[in-house]
């Protein structure tokens, strides 16, 4: 806030002097008011600069301050405030830039639920969200927001998952469908029991790594730091010439006026946030712009297997039946199952669909061993082999169904490979990504088979968490950076040790998201090549934004130093090559290439 009350002071006090000068006629008292305001914002620069070389950053401001000196010295000052209203007038455009560019990520912050309706006893209270505990039961009444994750239990309705999953088309919640929250209920009350607390839950995480990522310090200047030093003695050295060639201090001042450091200052952190942006918008948080600048030059792409390149959950693979058809004994396992927590319940939920499950009674479950239940007057049993009687178990996983007291039939299940994730490796060669690896803890054989269905270019496999460590330390510096993606606890260290870590958050563990540098909200495999394709257009356009500046100023000054651009009239000029730099680098918002189409 204090870059606008430096912005209206100058304003303020411009006025002012405009006054004093053209209506009272008196020019001294204007040069006076000018002198002491841009004295005082010169020592205000001053101060800021020594705390940025203080933490180990060259001070572009070191230009503006003697352009400011400069003019005030030689009379010039109307120039002086013109560069004033420059200088305060960049910083308040930036600030405005950063607010409109973290516009998308802030959204976040709004919809975050603070109350829930806990059934006890038949009893509706309403109670703040972080009193409900794991196991509690709650309501959600139509077109609410979901306040906690858990597991429906009784009702039916349509719940919008946009704000998480980007998906606009409702998904329909049944009794054991997951719940989580920060979705909004449709037309329908849910019963729910909850799985996770408030501060475990989905949305709130989600919540917890926007506000890290606003809050982490962004290495933004690097770039400019790059150029800063050199434009800086460029710019001296062309004044230094022109003033000692002309024998007039005013040469000086005419080349500092348009040497302003304003491109370097604005340019590349306005890009940066405005890419950090655009990657909120696609469904990534990307909590720095060092791991934008990392995406933009990766060379290597990690990847773990289980529920990144694969689903990380088992679908039913082959349904065998004994007596009966497959269908009929795939629909009366689903049904049995249907209230159960069990993963492979869910997967049979899953495969046979929520309009298709039919009525289950006396339903009783045994824990580790599987679930009895009646439907359509026969005694259902699902589960391990020895628990509903039936002959060896095969080498699969599996589960075995028996009808009225008989075996009935098996059913298999697999984890199969992501449909995009295919198309994701492709993506990424084509941005630019010299290899792709797989680090995964499962046997050779399975590694190798999925890394080939997929291209994947090499297989590290049987890799415990510190082999996966290893695995990262060791590639060379060709080979760098290295952008390492994973979804769950064990891939934490991995993904803080790797240049750029990216998790899987949509249904990853919360230790990978904390651990990562980027986080992708939807469970979508092809947001890692969209994160690299942002980062890309992202740090191309913070460079050409800078450099357009510089191109710009350097003309300028080697045009002024010859003494055809009066200092008030490179002011005017050096606005318009800030607004051209800043307008400029506000286009990584947007890009120049479709991120959703990358991996099509």
């Amino acid at each position: 806030m204090h870059n606008y009350r430096r912005l209206w002071a100058v304003l303020t006090v411009g006025a002012v002097a405009l006054l004093c000068a053209f209506g009272f006629g008196q020019a001294r008292w204007a040069q006076g008011i000018i002198t002491v305001l841009g004295s005082l914002i010169a020592l205000l620069m001053l101060i800021d600069m020594i705390k940025t070389l203080r933490a180990g950053s060259f001070g572009v401001d070191l230009l503006a301050i003697t352009a400011v000196v400069a003019t005030l010295a030689v009379g010039e000052y109307w120039a002086a405030l013109i560069v004033l209203l420059m200088l305060t007038g960049g910083d308040a455009l930036e600030d405005y830039a950063a607010h409109v560019a973290n516009r998308d990520l802030k959204r976040l912050l709004d919809n975050t639920p603070t109350q829930a309706h806990r059934l006890v006893d038949g009893t509706l209270t309403s109670v703040p969200v972080d009193d409900v505990a794991v196991g509690d039961t709650i309501v959600v009444k139509p077109s609410e927001l979901v306040p906690v994750d858990g597991i429906v239990t009784a009702g039916t309705s349509l719940v919008d998952e946009a704000s998480l999953t980007g998906e606009s088309r409702p998904v329909d919640k049944a009794p054991g469908a997951d719940l989580m929250s920060g979705t909004v209920n449709g037309d329908a009350a849910l019963t729910v029991r909850v799985t996770k607390t408030a501060a475990d839950s989905q949305y709130q995480g989600i919540v917890k790594l926007v506000r890290e990522s606003e809050a982490r310090p962004a290495h933004f200047v690097r770039m400019a730091d790059r150029y800063a030093v050199p434009f800086t003695l460029v710019a001296y050295a062309i004044a230094g010439v022109a003033w000692a060639l002309s024998g007039d201090p005013v040469r000086l001042a005419e080349v500092l006026v348009v040497a302003s450091p304003c491109p370097l200052i604005l340019a590349a952190p306005v890009a940066l946030v405005s890419g950090m942006s655009r990657t909120s918008r696609a469904g990534i948080i990307v909590k720095s712009g060092t791991a934008i600048e990392q995406l933009a030059t990766a060379r290597t792409v990690a990847f773990d297997k289980t529920g990144t390149i694969t689903q990380g959950v088992l679908a039913v693979d082959q349904v065998t039946a004994v007596a009966g058809d497959a269908e009929t004994l795939l629909q009366l396992a689903a049904s049995a199952e249907q209230q159960s927590t069990h993963i492979l319940a869910r997967s049979l939920v899953s495969a046979v669909g929520a309009a298709q499950l039919l009525e289950a009674t006396a339903v009783e479950e045994a824990t580790s061993f599987g679930v009895s239940a009646t439907i359509n007057g026969q005694a259902v049993r699902v589960g391990k082999a020895d628990y509903v009687g039936a002959p060896a178990p095969v080498a699969a996983t599996a589960v075995y169904v028996s009808v009225a007291g008989a075996y009935a039939g098996v059913i298999t299940f697999t984890d199969r490979t992501r449909p995009e994730a295919a198309r994701t490796i492709r993506a990424l060669h084509g941005l630019g990504v010299q290899e792709t690896l797989m680090i995964s803890g499962d046997a050779q054989p399975i590694a190798a088979a999925v890394a080939e269905e997929v291209g994947i270019d090499n297989v590290y496999a049987e890799q415990l968490p510190a082999d996966k460590i290893a695995v990262l330390d060791g590639l060379k510096p060709t080979q760098r950076p290295v952008i390492m993606v994973g979804d769950g606890v064990n891939d934490a260290p991995s993904l803080a040790v790797a240049d750029v870590g990216i998790a899987m958050g949509a249904h990853g563990a919360t230790a990978a998201s904390e651990s990562a540098d980027a986080v992708i909200l939807r469970d979508d495999l092809t947001k890692v090549a969209g994160a690299v394709l942002i980062a890309q257009d992202t740090m191309r356009i913070a460079k050409e934004a800078v450099w357009i500046g510089i191109l710009i100023c350097t003309g300028l000054m080697l045009i002024a130093s010859v003494g055809v651009i009066p200092a008030i009239i490179g002011a005017m000029f050096q606005e318009v090559v800030d607004t051209v730099s800043i307008l400029y680098a506000l286009r990584a918002r947007k890009g120049r290439r479709d991120a959703d189409a990358v991996a099509r």
